[in-house]
């Protein structure tokens, strides 16, 4: 299992529109082979700053992800409304554990 948080920074005119195109990309990427959760977080106290927390089955899944029709509207729509380009970092899924 793979899990990626990205942080995103949005300019506060943007916020509210941001929120609109990322649920629809998120409920394009929970329906995906390998995906097992792909949440979106606000922060509580700056509501420009966002965390995607993206967890797939393996990594050929998170690579498909980025090869979706819908993550690529979400790219394209998304990128100009930034304050600063979003970090995505991968980390190991150690719990829960997969069931076997």
């Amino acid at each position: 299992m793979i899990a990626t948080l990205v942080h995103v920074y949005v300019k506060p005119e943007f916020v509210e529109a941001f929120i609109e195109a990322t649920r629809v990309n998120h409920e394009n990427s929970i329906q995906e082979p390998g995906n097992l959760r792909f949440d979106i977080l606000q922060d509580a106290q700056d509501t420009g700053k966002f965390i995607l927390y993206e967890a797939y089955a393996s990594e050929q899944d998170a690579i498909a992800h980025k090869e979706t029709s819908h993550y690529f509207t979400w790219r394209d729509t998304v990128g100009p409304w930034m304050a600063q380009p979003r970090e995505g970092i991968k980390h190991a899924l150690l719990f829960p554990t997969a069931k076997k």
